[in-house]
């Protein structure tokens, strides 16, 4: 069975971050450790949440597994709170990285056209080096924007300004780029990926559903992530996520006792497994 760890937050409620990795990932199959950065009563959507930083212990945590001869086929990021959670990270990477270890960031920092608050220009660039470090990264539109240092663009660009990004993106470093939220037609809405090595562009997109919902974007890249370490090429792990996120939208959308802050991933996991083969 394959290891692998996810470094992120755990909001004890909400449907989110760690709360949405741990099960998806585990149910395609996945040993999955994990690393939590900070711990909160709920989602920063609920008012008055508690919060507690666990920066201090990524070092010891890293320390010890490295001493118990501890290894990883696969390292995966979610949010990541400061500057000096991005360094500690990157140390880890360079601590635990082998050839076939793959390393995958989600620089989740901003949307809809700005930074999530507390976030500065100068941590965008400290997620650009992090993002140097990775076999894949998976901004949105927005995060694109941010980590390249470049306006963002609402609407009405075309395919080919979204190649240019992902040429762009993968010239940080990574070997892949995949760009969430991708749209040029009103009624769709999509991923597109740029594979360096290959020099091949992909995409996928499904039907646009007109809700939002908070945590899609971990339900996206956790069930990615696990796509690829169950072998499956780019395309098809995209194309996985996607359907598997979309499933669960419509799934809540349909739902009359539908939590508010989270979508109906959990009975879903069956549906996903079975694209598996599980």
């Amino acid at each position: 069975m394959k290891r692998i760890l996810t470094i992120q937050d755990i909001s004890c409620v909400g449907k989110c971050s760690l709360t949405v990795a741990l099960p998806i990932l585990s149910a395609m199959g996945l040993e999955t450790a994990v690393l939590p950065t900070a711990v909160l009563s709920a989602h920063t959507v609920f008012p008055n949440f508690t919060f507690r930083d666990l920066t201090a212990d990524i070092e010891p945590i890293s320390r010890h597994w490295q001493a118990e001869g501890l290894g990883f086929d696969a390292i995966y990021t979610g949010y990541l709170g400061s500057l000096e959670q991005l360094r500690l990270i990157g140390d880890l990477f360079d601590r635990f990285r082998t050839e076939n270890t793959l390393i995958v960031v989600d620089p989740v920092m901003a949307d809809n056209g700005k930074l999530y608050t507390g976030f500065t220009k100068e941590f965008a660039k400290g997620m650009a080096s992090l993002c140097a470090k990775a076999d894949v990264i998976l901004p949105n539109r927005t995060e694109a924007a941010c980590l390249l240092g470049i306006p963002y663009v609402a609407e009405g660009y075309n395919e080919d300004y979204v190649k240019d990004i992902l040429v762009k993106l993968t010239n940080l470093g990574a070997k892949r780029a995949v760009l969430t939220g991708v749209s040029f037609v009103p009624d769709k809405l999509g991923v597109m990926a740029y594979d360096r090595q290959t020099g091949e562009f992909f995409q996928y997109f499904t039907s646009r559903i007109p809700a939002t919902f908070h945590g899609t974007g971990d339900v996206f890249a956790s069930t990615f992530v696990g796509g690829l370490m169950n072998g499956l090429p780019l395309k098809d792990a995209l194309a996985l996520a996607a359907d598997y996120t979309v499933a669960c939208i419509e799934d809540t959308i349909s739902d009359p006792t539908r939590r508010w802050y989270g979508v109906n991933f959990e009975p879903n996991l069956p549906m996903l497994m079975r694209r598996l083969g599980k």
